[in-house]
């Protein structure tokens, strides 16, 4: 893995152990030579997990639309800053140049993004590993839910292991390194997309 795609929220989040995961997550990333690509901006864990990136020489690529430019205050000292026209066009190029995905604490965008990866996933359109770094159990929810929706057949259980959650990013990394999608995408279920 060269470069890996961050999703997390623009805001800190309501626990001191959000932001310190983002700094964690930034430092592994450096110490193991993988860029970041992400959103692009200064703030909230966006802002924590490229500034880590960059205290520690990682690469730090930033993919932001001109209408949050401003708004999530666009990070003027990364490696590269892309400013584009659309999230359709930010989540596009994030994806083509990332060869992972790893989705922090985050709100609607978080899991809109995350979301949309994985279904491009379920689908066969990639097989890159998605991984959730499971701070203070907030996903474990979501990892619930998604078991509820196997259980009640609205989707493949197979499914359910495109997204792979820990709570430690070493760990978290690892088993992104050894993600085998072959059998999630052998039957793919067109009646539960």
């Amino acid at each position: 893995m060269k470069r890996l795609c961050v999703f997390c929220g623009s805001n800190r989040g309501a626990h001191p152990e959000y932001e310190q995961a983002a700094v964690n997550l930034g430092q592994t990333l450096a110490a193991q030579g993988i860029g970041l690509v992400y959103g692009g901006g200064n703030v909230g864990l966006m802002g924590a997990l490229a500034n880590s990136v960059l205290a520690a020489g990682g690469e730090a690529i930033g993919v932001i639309p001109t209408f949050l430019r401003d708004k999530e205050l666009a990070h003027s000292q990364l490696t590269q800053l892309h400013v584009v026209d659309s999230m359709h066009t930010r989540k596009a190029m994030m994806a083509d140049m990332a060869d992972g995905f790893i989705a922090l604490p985050g709100g609607l965008g978080t899991f809109e993004e995350l979301f949309e990866v994985a279904s491009w996933a379920q689908l066969g359109m990639h097989n890159k590993p998605i991984g959730l770094l499971n701070v203070a159990d907030f996903y474990t929810p979501l990892l619930a839910l998604l078991d509820t929706a196997a259980r009640q057949g609205f989707m493949r259980e197979q499914h359910v292991g495109l997204m792979l959650a820990d709570s430690d990013a070493d760990t978290l990394l690892a088993r992104m390194r050894a993600y085998q999608p072959a059998s999630a995408h052998k039957w793919l279920d067109r009646t539960a997309c």
